[in-house]
């Protein structure tokens, strides 16, 4: 699997691995060449007398390793290149399948382990990239050129190669083997240690409001201490393969000497051969040892190619009819046979200028392994120019129900069209360029006012930002910013009050100027004054739209055209709210649990 993310991530670089293939043969042919010139300066030159031998063989020397350094520094040049090439490349195609999988694809991987495979195992396969490119190929044809020249120096002393040699190799399958299941539970614990920490860092005014810092601590620790046991096991094993080899290394250099040197004595072998064998030994151990350091790199690289694997390879279960994929084609297949009447629009077709009707038709909507629908038999129409408002008690379905109009969620059963056309048949760019969405939890991103109002329309002018932003009653708290627009927004909107971002996020649905706009319990953290002249300013703003308010007060919808009654994810009423207060025993017990202190039913 490594190799083939790795491969695939090469497509027009080959030219690069040509020429680093061959510079590192180059590099290695002179590290080779080296041991047998020195031995003849030795046996040649300086033992027979001979200063011109000497000179000569010098100078040659001298070329040779100039060429071996340029060649090693070309070739680690060009590997780091292809290297964070294959980084770059696998980090977008990473971001770009998330970009693309649904809320529910994103829950089965978790958000903070999604967040270390497109960064920390990423990273791991480019390191090892590198060592690929810079040792792999060098090594290997360093091993095989340092048997072949050293048994040409002496046949009898590389016997001493033909024992160390498959001992270092039964060393580094040894360890390797076990470094395999090490890395591949360090990153399950780092995904679990990541969560935690993500947990609490969000959570920590929860945690101090009820006294837990002490449980978090231990929970926290308690998986690090797991992480650090794993990280210290595979970092013995690596920590100890440096010692053994050098212990076989020594050990290897002794008996050459040893055997080298009788063999000297009695006349069967030169002081020169002797000089460029140990040479050869040593370039043989070291051609391992670079293997040996790009396979132990090897089991963490393979253990993140299968993680970011597992995500190239999830389909998204909301498929784009633009896009198709395996995913959405056995989606379509399970369609309810009405679905099969609906036909798609035409190539290029766009929803009517500024008017959409939405209708729901028989929809049902389960999780994956659910016994039970959230969502089952929801049917309603909501035209142009009027406002739909829904309600239920908590975990009644409501989000749920809104997030399959953007197709967040696709429904399991039945169909939602959107100015005639099945939703599942749109384009989901076309689809959501349709809408504006403000969504229960309001967020903003890094960076100024304006900038996050632009997100809607990236060419809107200052004038049509201040016009949105006093539509969304935000003028009280915006005079006081010295900056005005240009005032710096942190992470998520943290130097903004709840209310003051979730008027933020009003404006921004404002500015998209779409025909249908979807309101998700935004107006919860507004207060009785500015909820009322807000709504007055919707009313004016979004006239000619289809609007969707899901809430949690009735002040806030009881002036809707339709207002629909949910109730463990069943429509069992709608209306408007007189008449929801004659007909709906639900809608009544919410509305009187509310209303009746004010004296307004």
């Amino acid at each position: 699997m490594l190799v083939g993310l790795v491969k695939r991530q090469l497509a027009g670089q080959y030219a690069y691995v040509w020429a680093i293939v061959f510079l590192q043969l180059i590099q290695a042919a002179a590290n080779l060449l080296l041991p047998t010139v020195n031995a003849a300066i030795i046996d040649d030159g300086i033992v027979a007398g001979e200063p011109g031998v000497v000179s000569r063989l010098g100078v040659l020397m001298a070329v040779i390793a100039v060429v071996q350094a340029a060649s090693a520094i070309a070739a680690g040049y060009l590997g780091a290149v292809v290297a964070m090439r294959i980084g770059h490349r696998l980090r977008a195609e990473v971001f770009t399948r998330i970009q693309s999988l649904s809320s529910q694809d994103v829950a089965l991987f978790g958000t903070q382990s999604l967040t270390i495979r497109a960064t920390n195992d990423v990273q791991q396969i480019q390191a090892f990239a590198v060592l690929v490119f810079t040792m792999l190929f060098a090594g290997p044809a360093m091993g095989v050129g340092g048997i072949v020249l050293a048994v040409q120096q002496d046949v009898a002393l590389s016997l001493v190669v033909i024992v160390i040699v498959p001992l270092l190799l039964l060393i580094m399958y040894l360890i390797v083997r076990r470094l395999i299941p090490l890395y591949r539970e360090g990153q399950d614990l780092l995904d679990r240690s990541g969560g935690i920490l993500r947990e609490q860092i969000i959570g920590v005014d929860v945690i101090r409001a009820f006294v837990r810092q002490g449980h978090e601590v231990r929970r926290f620790a308690e998986t690090n201490a797991g992480l650090t046991a794993n990280n210290l096991q595979s970092a013995l094993l690596v920590a100890g393969m440096l010692p053994i080899i050098m212990l076989v290394v020594n050990t290897s250099s002794v008996a050459v000497v040893w055997f080298g040197g009788h063999r000297i004595q009695a006349g069967q072998m030169n002081l020169g051969a002797l000089t460029a064998f140990i040479a050869y030994i040593m370039q043989i151990l070291l051609a391992i040892m670079m293997s040996m350091y790009v396979l132990m790199t090897a089991p963490r690289a393979a253990v993140c190619a299968e993680r970011i694997q597992a995500v190239l390879d999830t389909e998204p279960s909301v498929g784009d009819p633009g896009n198709h994929t395996a995913a959405s084609d056995r989606a379509a297949s399970d369609r309810a046979a009405s679905d099969k009447a609906a036909a798609p629009p035409p190539p290029g077709a766009v929803l009517p200028g500024r008017q959409a009707t939405l209708a729901f038709q028989d929809v049902a909507f389960s999780y994956p392994g659910a016994e039970a629908p959230v969502l089952a038999d929801i049917s309603f129409t909501a035209a142009p120019g009027t406002t739909t408002a829904i309600v239920g008690s908590t975990g009644s379905g409501k989000t749920t129900l809104l997030n399959l109009i953007p197709r967040f969620l696709d429904p399991t059963h039945g169909r939602i069209t959107l100015a005639g056309h099945d939703i599942r048949h749109l384009p989901l760019d076309q689809l959501r360029a349709a809408m504006a969405i403000v969504p229960q939890h309001s967020h903003l991103f890094t960076g100024t006012i304006a900038d996050n109002l632009r997100m809607a329309d990236p060419d809107a002018t200052d004038q049509e930002l201040w016009a949105v932003l006093e539509a969304a009653q935000t003028m009280r708290f915006m005079r006081d910013l010295p900056l005005g627009l240009a005032t710096p927004v942190g992470q998520g909107g943290a130097s903004l009050s709840g209310g003051q971002r979730q008027r933020l996020c009003i404006a921004r649905a404002l500015l998209r100027k779409a025909p249908l706009y979807l309101f998700d319990d935004s107006f919860s953290a507004l207060d009785y004054d500015t909820d009322t002249r807000l709504r007055r300013a919707l009313d004016q703003a979004l006239a000619a739209a289809t609007v969707i308010i899901v809430a949690e007060r009735i002040s806030a919808v009881e002036d809707a055209d339709l207002i629909l009654v949910l109730d463990d994810g069943r429509l069992v009423a709608q209306g408007t709210h007189r008449e929801l207060l004659e007909t709906s025993a639900t809608y009544r017990e919410i509305a009187e649990s509310q209303l009746a202190l004010d004296g307004t039913l």
